[in-house]
């Protein structure tokens, strides 16, 4: 009986530990969606496809810092996504631009607005100095879209 009573309990954890991972991660979505009137399924893809990008840029250790503010969920998809690397990749905004567009299969040339949506609900979900730190990492043209339009 006490067996069958801990495995209950693992189970009731393990639910109570999806149901708020998909919670914080639909609460990001909806947000994301606001900010930049995106669709819902565009929206997620685009937050993969954006965070993928930037953490193609940023160090390692930078992405593990700034992935530990984000929705488990979302840095579930982003380890499904291969996105991490061993060193960051040396390119600037036109780069960063082009391979957003090609995830989504969008125009190069209509893809930004989407990008400094999904930046911006990002930033709404890390600290002030995370955002700081992944600024400093960023070549002049892209922390211009890093930084915040308000």
């Amino acid at each position: 009986m006490a067996q069958e009573s801990r495995e209950d309990l693992a189970n009731r954890s393990a639910q109570r530990h999806a149901s708020r991972t998909g919670t914080t991660y639909a609460a990001f979505i909806r947000h994301l969606c606001e900010v930049g009137n995106l669709e819902p399924a565009v929206a997620e893809c685009a937050a993969i496809a954006v965070l993928s990008a930037l953490e193609r840029r940023i160090r390692p250790e930078e992405s593990r810092q700034l992935e530990a503010q984000l929705p488990r969920k979302l840095v579930e998809f982003l380890e499904v996504s291969g996105a991490r690397t061993s060193a960051p990749r040396r390119f600037g905004k036109g780069a960063f631009l082009e391979s957003v567009a090609d995830d989504l299969r969008m125009d190069p040339a209509k893809v930004e607005p989407v990008v400094r949506a999904v930046l911006a609900a990002l930033q709404d979900q890390i600290s002030e100095g995370e955002a700081a730190d992944v600024a400093a990492q960023l070549p002049e043209d892209l922390r211009a879209l890093w930084q915040p339009a308000h």
